[in-house]
């Protein structure tokens, strides 16, 4: 007995739906590991990159080191460079007041400077003139003065005045 009226056909597991369904879930499950190893290649990436920047950041931190250390040299330098100008200009106007210092009638040939003192080679009138115009200057700038005299060709006298400051230690311990 026979029911239908069709022939019967074979019936598929993988049917048009099944077969749709199937091709979605492949997509789908392919995209998912295609994401994954997208991420993970990026991930790779970012943390070569990281330790290429704090290799980078270590050199830069180095030449800073190293750039702090010549800094500080040139500072140095700079310092006593104007150490250095400081005292010369001192000096430049020391030299100026004692050539202010020295009298019309007064001829210096030699000045010599000396940490702690001066000595000046001249030639004067006389005695009396160097006394009253010139020693008494040095008298009141230097702590010791001496002088000598000897005469000259022309009736003047040649002369030599040694001239000390004492240390301000010395008079601390002589209180």
């Amino acid at each position: 007995m026979i029911y239908s009226y069709i022939k019967p056909q074979k019936k598929n597991i993988f049917t048009q739906e099944m077969q749709l369904l199937s091709t979605f879930f492949i997509i789908t499950i392919a995209m998912l590991f295609l994401t994954y190893a997208f991420l993970l290649y990026k991930d790779y990436s970012y943390t070569k990159q990281k330790l290429e920047k704090q290799e980078e950041k270590k050199k830069i931190e180095r030449s800073i080191e190293t750039l702090k250390v010549k800094i500080s040299k040139i500072e140095e330098r700079q310092q006593f460079s104007e150490k250095i100008y400081t005292k010369n200009s001192v000096l430049k106007d020391s030299i100026r007041n004692l050539f202010d210092l020295i009298p019309a009638r007064i001829t210096l040939s030699k000045a010599e400077l000396l940490k702690d003192g001066l000595i000046l080679y001249g030639i004067t009138p006389n005695k009396d003139t160097y006394n009253f115009m010139l020693y008494a200057p040095l008298h009141a700038i230097f702590h010791r003065t001496y002088s000598s005299f000897y005469p000259a060709q022309n009736g003047w006298l040649h002369f030599v005045s040694t001239n000390y400051i004492d240390d301000e230690e010395e008079f601390g311990d002589e209180k």
